[in-house]
């Protein structure tokens, strides 16, 4: 199906590559769609629901049909055939709608870039060639981005000549001659006046043009993400220090959306079969690939440009039996007739018929044959990225398409996207002159050819969603275009509905008896085409993937043997096993030496934000249950936060370092979500507060001196301090120099024993540890035995003790929810009925029977000692299980219904086989009375 002449591609190489099974051979200049369709491949897909053959349908990024698999180099699933590149050595196969991921590791580099531009153009057609030119003439710095290989748009696929106007570029400076002067028809081939306006571009040192890039995302305050194929077209003979795919983000000062506009399908029978193919997309696999898609064809339109692609095609070689045309005196009839195109205005095509492909059309009555149906029901201006950025869309009743309305960002939309179809027009409208919207062009609304049954009606050929579904979920109820989406999966692919949607909305239309207007659109949301996760990833993959953070004493944990556990992105001392010791002994020992004599804890990964402002104290008893406003300068709070449901979201201590300014410090994991949750309520709920939110948890390295010998050591390292419990109470803080080094140290205590923190900036953090641990009766100690003599203590862990369910009261902390106060985030909540039930989840102890069983993490309790046939009711699990030296046995805290009034109740724990007996206690297991806490 070859033309022996024209098109856009190097005839003078020859590509081998293989499609399911077969191999074939193109031309450089080829995608797989036209090298398919000049080998006579007709079917390149099935359907996905009914399993039905598709043919190639379009010849860009909006093709439904021809998503293929690629085998090799490297399998990618989901590709449409319309766009990708032909290379050498490319094997791929028909997919039926979904398709395989890769099992072994993608070989190929990644990367992104951050760019910033006073004009980005996104489109490189007629309107954005124009646009960049003007902007660049303007001295503006200028990004051109265009998802094909070559700039043109449209112009590639037609064989329309420039006004005389335009003249050859590159005689003088860019935008030299007046845009669309001169008769079209006249001037130079449109594609090789695209190739000199973007070669001169290319050659000014503030326009970079960007090929085979795609903008996808367009988001608040002119910010565009693209991606960049760059080796893609390559095949194996890419480069591999060359990143396969590029993530361009962009910041624009001023946006041109140049977009152009897809062409639209209508439904009739038969209209999914292999052969129906856009009128426009037909006209392109002639002009710029060379083949022809069918020997005889039937033209089904309702305006005015399938003419110019019947004539180019005929001109081609294709032979043309008709054009149906549902207008009655179309203007273009004559012409047609005098090439001896036969014109049946007023009617419809009723039918395509065929086994597996055309063979034949119904049209008016009579059966033509013909293996091609070249279809053109108007034209969808492409407002996908005008819609993202927050732009409202107008249903347009002359262009019987949607165009863009008003948006908030700094943004023009120029030529077809905005509805102007003329060459001249979209010329004058990229350049800033405006261009004329005219009926796009010459047509009139039709969308559906009416027939007794609509179940061979095919509006998205990605879904499988016919007519009659749509009709189907009408007569279920659904009014809104949303429902009749989700009930029918039309617009769900990875098209998202580019030939189908407003298709849809019409058939929605017509079925309630309301104009296509009011039903409007689905939403268009990114990314535009599909993208890749590897290119949103891009570096960040294996060890990047998730940044390791670690601590100024990170070093000296290695160095001693410390085993380590992720928290967060923290990489934190697990425990220090010396020789012959597993873990339960290290951890054992470590306890030991916390509760008998002195140890120390790298700290250092607690959040921190710096709360800072006139309004700060007001602002965190807003935030926090209990009252901070009225701590005194030099002391320090416990708090708890909670989400607006009244359950925990955090915890941590308040420090109040002067009148206005206090340093929060949050759980490990938490950090960043307790600033991201501060600042949504400070600028969106409270921005009259005058407050600032730092983070400062890598500024400050933290040392936990554990303990009741603490007091010695610190002693001994801050000669200058008062240590004593009258001069340095529990809950206060004070500055010192702690072996020679400026410290805030604050009586706080996580374990229940006399206990320090030690805050010195991260530079002086390993100093500070390297001193406390020369004393030579320090121990050092990690978060397992953290865990343990907190649990101990009966200090809960947000996110481990608690999920997302749990109020403060259930976990025995109603002193914590301050009665004083007149709100706080979730006070309200906690009047709720449901909120104070007796039975909920509360935080309980549990002694097994067996002092030496260590009840598993997750396990749930049960008050029967045989279990019951299934549903057994499960009246709580166990949240953290220990060992303890301290207390001799293992113990466990757990969430209970009821759990506060449960206390003695003998329940029992299936492990396996067994059903494990346990009594229920208070959660603080050690040292109740707090006496341990002062030394």
């Amino acid at each position: 199906m070859r033309l022996s002449t024209g098109g856009l591609i190097d005839r003078g190489g020859t590509l081998r590559f293989r499609f399911d099974g077969r191999e074939l051979t193109g031309h450089p200049g080829d995608t797989l769609a036209s090298a398919l369709l000049a080998n006579g491949v007709r079917q390149a897909a099935t359907s996905v629901k009914l399993g039905r053959p598709r043919g190639i349908f379009a010849a860009g990024s909006e093709e439904p049909n021809a998503v293929v698999q690629i085998e090799r180099p490297f399998p990618e699933p989901m590709r449409p055939a319309t766009t990708v590149e032909l290379y050498d050595g490319l094997v791929a196969s028909s997919l039926p709608g979904r398709g395989r991921l890769a099992a072994e590791p993608d070989p190929a580099r990644y990367d992104a870039v951050h760019a910033h531009c006073d004009v980005l153009v996104v489109g490189a057609g007629p309107a954005g060639l124009a646009a960049a030119r003007a902007a660049a003439v303007d001295g503006a710095r200028v990004i051109l981005a265009d998802e094909q290989p070559r700039p043109g748009g449209s112009l590639l696929g037609t064989t329309e000549r420039l006004p005389t106007g335009e003249g050859p570029v590159g005689e003088g400076p860019v935008g030299e001659g007046p845009v669309g002067e001169g008769p079209v028809g006249e001037g130079p081939v449109g594609h090789e006046w695209a190739a000199a306006v973007a070669a001169e571009l290319e050659r000014l040192p503030d326009v970079r043009v960007l090929r085979r890039t795609t903008v996808f995302g367009y988001y608040d305050d002119n910010y565009l993400m693209a991606v960049e194929r760059r080796t893609n077209h390559l095949g194996a003979a890419a480069p591999a220090h060359v990143a396969r795919e590029r993530i361009w983000r962009i910041r624009a000062g001023r946006v041109v959306l140049a977009t152009g506009a897809h062409e639209r399908p209508i439904a009739f029978a038969g209209n999914d079969l292999p052969g129906v193919m856009l009128a426009g997309a037909a006209r392109t696999y002639a002009v710029r690939y060379g083949v022809l898609p069918g020997r005889r064809a039937v033209v089904f339109t309702t305006n005015d440009s399938a003419y110019e692609a019947a004539f180019d095609l005929a001109d081609a070689g294709l032979e043309v039996a008709a054009v149906v045309d549902v207008r009655p005196s179309p203007g273009p009839a004559a012409e047609a007739r005098r090439r001896g195109i036969e014109v049946l205005a007023g009617q419809a095509v009723e039918a395509a018929r065929g086994a597996g492909e055309v063979s034949s059309v119904l049209a008016g009555g009579t059966e033509i044959a013909a293996d091609l149906v070249l279809v053109s029901g108007g034209w969808n201006p492409v407002v996908h990225l005008f819609s993202q950025a927050g732009g409202t869309l107008r249903y347009d009743e002359d262009l019987a398409a949607l165009v863009p309305g008003v948006s908030r960002q700094k943004v023009r939309v120029a030529g077809a996207a905005r509805g102007v179809f003329t060459l001249e027009g979209c010329l004058a409208d990229g350049a800033g002159d405006g261009g004329p919207v005219a009926p796009g062009p010459g047509g009139t609304p039709y969308w559906l050819v009416p027939a007794d049954d609509l179940g061979g009606h095919f509006v998205d050929l990605q879904r499988d969603v016919t007519a009659a579904d749509v009709l189907r979920a009408t007569g279920a109820g659904l009014r809104s275009v949303e429902h009749v989406k989700r009930y029918t999966t039309a617009g769900t692919a990875h098209d998202q509905g580019k030939t189908s949607g407003l298709l849809t909305s019409a058939v929605v239309a017509h079925a309630l008896g309301v104009p296509v207007g009011e039903v409007g659109i689905t939403s268009y949301r990114a990314p535009y085409t599909p993208v890749s996760f590897a290119a949103l990833a891009g570096r960040d993959r294996g060890a990047l993937h998730d940044p390791v953070r670690v601590t100024a004493l990170h070093e000296w944990h290695v160095e001693h043997g410390a085993l380590f556990e992720n928290v967060g992105q923290w990489q934190r001392p697990w425990y220090y096993p010396r020789a012959g010791e597993d873990m339960e002994a290290a951890v054992l020992r470590e306890c030991r030496a916390a509760r008998e004599d002195v140890a120390a804890m790298d700290a250092s990964t607690l959040g921190k934000i710096d709360v800072i402002g006139p309004d700060a104290g007001e602002f965190l008893d807003r935030l926090y249950t209990n009252l901070m406003s009225s701590l005194a300068v030099g002391s320090i709070r416990y708090g708890v936060m909670c989400r607006a449901d009244g359950m925990v979201f955090d915890d941590g201590t308040v420090i109040r370092l002067a009148a206005d300014h206090f340093l929060v410090t949050t759980t490990t994991g938490n950090a960043a979500a307790v600033l991201d949750w501060m600042e949504e309520w400070l600028q969106t709920e409270w921005p009259s507060l005058r407050v600032h939110l730092t983070s400062v948890t890598e500024q400050w390295a933290t040392v936990a001196l554990v303990g009741p010998r603490s007091r010695e050591v610190l002693a001994s390292l801050a000669p200058e301090l008062a240590v004593s419990a009258a001069d340095f109470p529990f809950m206060t803080w004070r500055e010192a120099e702690v072996a020679g080094i400026p410290a805030r140290v604050c009586r706080i205590s996580f374990s229940g024993e006399l206990a320090y923190e030690i805050n010195v900036t991260s530079w002086d953090g390993l100093r500070l540890w390297t001193a406390i641990m020369s004393d030579g009766r320090v121990t050092p100690y990690g978060t397992e035995t953290m865990h343990v003599l907190r649990a101990e203590k009966g200090y809960p862990i947000v996110g481990q003790d608690t999920d997302g369910t749990v109020t403060p009261q259930d976990l025995g902390m109603s002193w914590v929810v301050s009665k004083k106060k007149p709100d706080f985030v979730g006070k309200r909540s906690h009047a709720r009925a449901d909120t104070s039930r007796p039975d909920r989840k509360q935080l309980v102890g549990l002694l097994p029977d067996d002092h030496a069983f260590l009840l598993p993490e997750g396990a749930h309790l049960v008050a029967c000692a045989e279990l019951p046939e299934p549903p057994v009711p499960m009246l709580g699990h166990v949240t953290s299980s220990y060992r303890s030296a301290a207390l001799g046995r293992t113990f466990a805290l757990a969430l209970l219904k009821g759990g506060h009034s449960r206390h003695g109740e003998r329940l029992y724990a299936p492990v396996g086989d067994a059903m494990v007996r346990v009594t229920v206690t208070s959660h603080v297991l050690y040292d109740p009375e707090g006496a341990r806490r002062d030394g």
